[in-house]
């Protein structure tokens, strides 16, 4: 049994998430740090989130390590909090899962996501059930702490320059997502002297105004408002609100990729330095970094490897093409609300809208498919995939990456599906469709293959 995914651990309420299952993480957890240590716990809004924290606090306590609860807060809070307070930390949310759905994040001393080795050790104690008890004298203590918002909030203040940001007197529509970001990005924006609308800003984890994952089928409101109104920018996060994605004051939703290469443009401007960004992310990133000094070192899928790389490399900024972007001066973890106020500070400097910033960015199509692969078939067809194509220009980072004059193709299995994803870019749009066209075939011929 595998007791971690990509993201933690999640699964359904009532099914997989039962309380007796809930304890015993919650004891691995505790024995796997020492006794004594103190773990902070938060939670985003989803109303299974008190079962499962209670659960998981029992569990902590019966090994003897304390627990301070922060209440309801976006993952990235917890995450800053932890670095300032804690030996370890845990998020209960499900990001951007339907409600239906809870997760347990586990978050190292430092503030960033644990890494898959760690996670392994509680794994195995989990697995093992070796759980350390102890006798009623020496149970863990439970205190309740009311200012992690407030100290993140403050702190993302410290990171910009606010008198910039204060001038323009912005208007910003924010859609909460019934989420976390909630009790946190109206305020902040508010601080920053802006004009804030409201959509969905009631926490509420039944995700009443859409589902939880700020996609644009999932965001009409936001766009159909920022289309019938003089406003600024639009901005929406996720359930637990470590990514942000941003809709243009002409309506246009931004997909993440071109906010992510325009504050790599802007930073690296500044700064000049190392970008630290997956295989995945479009090449506008690499040409607006190498243009103004810069260079972009990749990584694997996954936002802990990204963070993880940076602090390595000591890069002035990481993040994914999904929304989720990464500041060093903050923090080594995704951070929805320190996203949107540096939106607002490069908006800003530039004295420009956001779609003007965002046509001068390098023009890339871009294709994504998924292709049905069987669990235990992954390994075998990537293994034939490399071979197959070992003739090819190819980077095996993660998955098959072919690398063209004028496209590229990123074949990797998914960690949370039985399905291979393919990702897919080129400057002109026939080049795009064929060349996903004739990779697909390749990989569902080997798929095949295998299932004969």
């Amino acid at each position: 049994m595998k007791l971690f995914g990509t993201n933690g651990i999640r699964g359904k309420i009532g099914e997989k998430f039962t309380p007796d299952f809930l304890v015993n993480v919650g004891m691995a957890i505790g024995s796997y740090v020492l006794q004594g240590s103190n773990v902070i716990v938060g939670q985003d809004t989803r109303i299974s989130g008190d079962m499962v924290k209670d659960a998981v606090i029992s569990g902590i306590m019966s090994t003897g390590v304390n627990v301070i609860d922060v209440g309801i807060a976006p993952t990235p809070a917890i995450q800053f909090y932890t670095k300032a307070h804690g030996d370890l930390g845990i998020a209960i949310t499900a990001s951007h899962n339907p409600p239906e759905f809870n997760g347990v994040k586990v978050i190292a001393s430092d503030g960033t996501e644990l890494p898959r080795e760690e996670e392994k050790k509680i794994e195995e104690i989990f697995l093992s059930k070796k759980f350390r008890i102890v006798g009623w004298e020496n149970v863990g203590r439970y205190h309740e702490r009311s200012d992690a918002n407030q100290g993140y909030t403050n702190a993302i203040l410290k990171r910009v320059n606010t008198d910039l940001i204060r001038k323009r007197k912005f208007t910003v529509v924010v859609d909460c997502s019934n989420g976390a970001s909630s009790l946190t990005t109206p305020y902040l924006l508010a601080k920053l002297g802006v004009r804030v609308i409201s959509l969905n800003c009631q926490p509420d984890g039944r995700f009443p105004g859409h589902n939880s994952e700020p996609k644009p089928e999932n965001l009409k409101d936001l766009i159909e408002f920022m289309r019938s109104g003089n406003y600024d920018l639009g901005v929406a996060h996720d359930g637990d609100a470590d990514r942000a994605v941003f809709v243009d004051e002409t309506g246009r939703f931004l997909y993440g990729d071109k906010t992510l290469a325009l504050v790599a443009r802007e930073v690296v401007k500044e700064k000049k330095g190392i970008v630290v960004t997956p295989v995945s992310s479009s090449m506008a990133v690499e040409d607006v970094v190498k243009k103004n000094g810069g260079k972009v070192v990749y990584t694997k899928v996954g936002a802990p490897i990204v963070a993880r790389k940076m602090i390595e490399v000591g890069a002035v900024f990481g993040g994914e093409e999904n929304g989720g972007m990464i500041f060093p001066e903050m923090q080594y973890c995704r951070d929805g609300a320190m996203a949107v106020a540096k939106i607002l500070e490069i908006m800003a400097r530039g004295d420009m809208t956001l779609s003007k910033m965002v046509d001068d960015l390098p023009e890339y199509y871009q294709m994504k498919i998924s292709v049905q692969c069987p669990e235990n078939k992954k390994r075998d067809v990537l293994e034939k995939l490399k071979e197959k194509l070992k003739g090819e220009n190819i980077n095996t980072l993660d998955g098959v990456k072919i690398v063209h004059e004028d496209y590229w193709i990123l074949i990797r299995p998914s960690g949370t599906e039985p399905i291979y994803r393919i990702y897919a870019e080129a400057k002109d749009e026939k080049k795009l469709n064929d060349a996903a066209h004739k990779y697909r075939e390749i990989l569902e011929d080997i798929i095949s293959e295998f299932l004969k």
